[in-house]
Parts: structure tokens; sequence; C-alpha cells
């Protein structure tokens, strides 16, 4: 575990930091996608209204892309098991949602308006509406980059350098939407709007030199492409074609160029930075999956030797186990367990060598001895406990169970106790003889079996008298189950043993009470009396003992059913 826990940690980290760059670069994307719709944007608004126009078009598919974008990061999306996610928090992109509903409204309101009505006031409110969403995105961008900068130090660089990427493209496009709403009016280019787009401009030649030291980094061909492609596009021929629409705005209007065409112009050379840093990030995903690649096939390869390597000590282990130690520790533990007086199994060892063959085989003596004393002593144990003939627990092991110490003053201390006479018992002996009786006694003792559950204890009281222990019901329980034994030995058959069917019946007392030395003395007299009355009031019935203690009570309906259920019928 010491060698493959690195492995894995690693393993799990190059794993999660693949996942969160690739979380991280759907955010930049909606970002970069954003930005863009301004270009369609500052169209539409510098047109006659259109509804079919290719400006207006493209805007909607613009918006359309945006608000899926928006929606696939609101969504809750399966993280792949043992990884964490990074979800942006719902009110910041609520923000972002309420920025650019207002945003667009302002641009539907005034592309619904004639260009010679338009005012330049009320288009650049529209496009800083525009402005601001991307600012409050910024915020999105942020939060994704601090979360990935606590959680992996090695995503830090590369968050940081995707952010500054797509300031960049912010920017650059800004420089041009800065000067969009005189162009698109036809009117002198106001010195803040001017002020705006150099310092946009400033921003964006510090910004550059920052990325270049850091991308240099990253040894990627295609970045080098698009570094000279951006200063030859973006920097020289964008940055100059708003030179030459502030110059103009700056002199006399009319443009030489209508915002329409500005547009269309400056957008491609913004293209270069959108290849850039979709490079940039493809190279970022391809180094943190390589490094995902490398870490699996490190675990893979740790856990494998790892395998192997144990694999061997266990195979030694267990060969010298075998042969060397395991007949000793066997023969070890077997004289411990024979001193305790326990049995041992001893498995058969054909190969063992002579010394060790003969202590087996003297253990093997050893056991069988105590095999023959276990069994003797188990029929000794069987004899006192049970009664010969019918094969119930006898008087003695009832009475060392109910005399045992009371668990408290607790309901389930408390049991009933069903003592059972069989009527003119005397009658069947002298008529059919003992055995006949003997007989009698063992089919009574099934029946009670087969009638009671296996947690009543039945006992031979003595003679031909049998008592019941039920620990889990009240009075009136008892006494139904009463009245089924005696109804059933009232139906059963009995038969000589030359097959001369004959029947015999039963007298039951019930009482209810607790376990413990006294009150079990006072549990039997009570049952006794009740069988005395089932006896003395004309036998086979049942009759119960009075409760003694207010806990025990039944209720006012069991006690009328209870007298109703013992009440011997017209028949008997």
């Amino acid at each position: 575990m010491s060698i493959v826990a690195p492995t894995y940690r690693d393993f799990a980290v190059a794993r999660q930091n693949l996942h969160d760059i690739r979380q991280y670069r759907l955010i930049l994307d909606t970002a970069n996608s954003l930005a863009a719709e301004r270009g369609p944007a500052n169209i539409v608004m510098s047109e006659d209204p259109s509804i079919d126009s290719p400006g207006m078009k493209r805007l909607v598919e613009f918006r359309a892309r945006n608000d899926a974008a928006l929606a696939q990061l609101a969504a809750v999306s399966d993280v792949p098991f043992g990884l964490h996610g990074h979800r942006v928090p719902q009110d910041l992109l609520q923000d972002v949602r309420d920025q650019l509903t207002l945003a667009r409204n302002k641009v539907d309101g005034i592309a619904s308006i004639p260009r010679a009505s338009l005012k330049l006031d009320e288009i650049q409110d529209a496009i800083d509406s525009m402005f601001a969403v991307s600012d409050r995105f910024r915020v999105v961008i942020a939060w994704n980059s601090n979360e990935l900068a606590q959680h992996s130090t090695g995503l830090a660089a590369p968050a940081l350098i995707g952010q500054m990427l797509s300031d960049l493209r912010e920017h650059g496009g800004r420089v041009g939407s800065e000067i969009m709403a005189p162009l698109a009016t036809n009117q002198k280019m106001p010195l803040q709007n001017v002020i705006d787009s150099r310092r946009s401009q400033g921003g964006l030649l510090e910004l550059w030199q920052l990325i270049s030291s850091q991308t240099n980094l990253y040894n990627v061909p295609s970045l080098a492409a698009s570094r000279d492609e951006i200063d030859r596009a973006f920097f020289g021929h964008g940055l100059a074609l708003v030179d030459q629409v502030i110059d103009e705005g700056r002199r006399n209007p009319p443009y030489t160029v209508t915002a329409t065409e500005f547009t269309n112009r400056f957008v491609p050379t913004m293209r270069p930075i959108e290849t850039y840093r979709a490079a940039f990030l493809d190279a970022v995903v391809e180094r943190f999956a390589d490094a995902r690649t490398s870490a699996l096939v490190s675990l893979v390869t740790t856990v494998l030797v790892s395998t192997a390597v144990l694999t061997i000590l266990v195979g030694i282990v267990l060969s010298a186990r075998a042969h060397v130690f395991r007949p000793l520790m066997q023969v070890h533990d077997a004289v411990l367990r024979l001193a305790a007086d326990r049995l041992v199994t001893l498995p058969a060892r054909p190969t063992q060598v002579g010394e060790i063959r003969s202590l087996f085989h003297a253990i093997e003596v050893l056991q069988g001895k105590l095999q023959e004393r276990a069994f003797l002593t188990h029929e000794l144990r069987r004899q006192a406990e049970t009664d010969g003939l019918t094969g119930l627990l006898n008087r003695r092991m009832l009475d060392r169970f109910a005399r045992s110490p009371s668990l408290g003053e607790h309901a389930g201390d408390a049991l009933c106790l069903i003592l059972m006479d069989i009527d003119h018992f005397k009658n069947v002996n002298d008529t059919f003889g003992h055995f006949t009786g003997d007989r009698v006694l063992i089919q009574i003792a099934e029946l009670l079996r087969s009638h009671l559950r296996e947690s009543d204890i039945i006992a031979r009281f003595g003679g031909e008298e049998f008592a019941i222990l039920i620990s889990d019901v009240d009075l009136s329980g008892a006494i139904s189950i009463a009245k089924k034994i005696r109804l059933a030995i009232q139906t059963d058959t009995f038969t000589t043993p030359d097959g001369t069917p004959f029947r015999v019946t039963a007298s039951l007392g019930v009482a209810r009470g607790r376990r413990g030395e006294v009150a079990w003395a006072e549990l039997i007299e009570r049952a006794d009396t009740a069988l005395y009355r089932a006896k003395s009031e004309g036998r086979n019935r049942v009759r119960f003992a009075r409760l003694s203690t207010p806990d025990m009570v039944p209720s006012t309906s069991n006690l009328l059913s209870l007298t109703a259920a013992t009440r011997p019928s017209s028949g008997r």
C-alpha cells in the first residue's frame, strides 16, 4: 500500500486536473461567444430595420448559441465517479443573464429605428450594456480560476493564461466597439470614445506582451505561427483600421467606411486571437491528458509489479507454512485444545515426516478418548435433565429454570403455568396394563409437542401429570392454549398393543406469575389449586387461578371471555 498509494494519488490528481481544465475551457469558450455577439449586434444597430438581413440572421444565431452555453453552465452535470466538480454559483450566472437580457432589449430597440433617426447616445448606451455582459461574465471566469488554483497549484498557470487570452479577445473587440456609435450615426468622434479606444489599445499591447512571454513555455509550433499572425493581422491591419476611423471621426465626417463595412473588415483580424486561444487551450488539455495517461500507466505498472512481488512473497510464506510451520502449529493448537478439554479435527497428512506423524497419531488417540468421555458425559446429562419415558424435561430441570433469578419487575419476567393431569389414569393401567399406560404418556407428550411452540417449555411433572411454561402470553392466551390441548386429548384415539381403541381426557389448571424462588412456589400452588378445581368439578375441563397483582389483571372483556371459555359444556 505504501508503494501503490502515492501513484494512485498522482493518478487521481491528474484525472481531476484534466476534468477541471476541460470545464474551465467551456467557461472561456462561453466568454468568447458572448464577446462575439457584439459584432452582429453592432451591425443591426447601424442598418435600417430588417428581419431578413444577414446581420439579423447572424445575431439570432449568436444569441441562440450563447443561451445554450449559459444553460449548459447552469445545469447540474454528472461528475464522473471519484471526481469533484466546480459548479458556477447560480447567482453569478443569473447576474449575467439579467444583464444580457437588458442589453439585448436595448439592441433590439435601436434595431427597430430607421438609420436616419439613430442617436449616438442611445447606440453608445446599448454598446456599454453589451460591455457590461462581458464584465459580469469575467467575474465567473475569475471565480472558476480561483477555484482551480486553490485545489491544484498545477492549474494556476494555465488558468491564468487562459483568463488573459479571454481578456485579450474581449479588449480586442472593445477597441472596435468603442468607436462604433459615432460611426453608425456618421457623427464626429467624441473625445471620450477616442480615449476609451486608445486605453483599450494600450491595455492590449501590455496584455499581449505578458501572454507571449508566458505561452513561450509551451513548446507548441502552432502557437508561434499564431503569434505572428496576430501581430500582422490584428495589431497591424486591425488597429490600423481603427486608427483610420478615429482620424476621420476627429476631423469631419462622413467616414470612408460604414459601420457594417468596418465590422466586416475588423472582426476577421481578431480571428488569429481566437485561433491562438484555441491552440493554447488544446495544448493545455492535451498536456493534462498525457499527464493523466502517464499517471494511469504508472499506477497500473506499480500495481502489477507490487502484485507480482506480493504473490511471490505470499507463495514463499505459504510454502514454508504448509511444509514446516503448519504441522507444528496444528500440533501446538491441538495440545492446547486437548488441555482445555475441547475436541479437535486433524486433517490427514500422508506426506508428513515420521516424527510429526507420530505426534498426530498420539493426538488422535487422545481425541478418541475425549470423544468417548464427552459422549458418556452427554448421556449422563441427558438422563439427569430429561424424563426417560417421554423425552420431556423432568421436574428437576423445570424447577431450575423457573427458580432462576428474575430479570427484574418487567413484563418479560411474567409467565403462565399450565398443570395437566390425565383423568383416571390409574384405570388405564389397571384395565390395559402399565405398558399401555406408558404408550399413553408417550403419545400425549408427542401431542403436546405438536400443539406448542419450540419456545414453550414442556415437562413431565410426575406420574401422569405434565407442566407447560409459556412466557409471552397473558392469562387469557394461556387459557385458550389449555382449551386446545384439552380438546386435542379428548378427540385423540389411543390404542392398546393389540389395536383396541380407547379415549382419555385431561384436566388442566392455569395460573400466571413470575420466575423466582418464592414466586415459583406460589405459582405452582395456584396452578395446582386451579387443577384441583377442574378435577373436583367433573374433570375434562380447564380452570384458572385468579390474578393476584394489579399489573397482571386482564381487561373486563377478557375476564368475561375467560369465564365463558372455562364453563363446561352440557356434553362434558
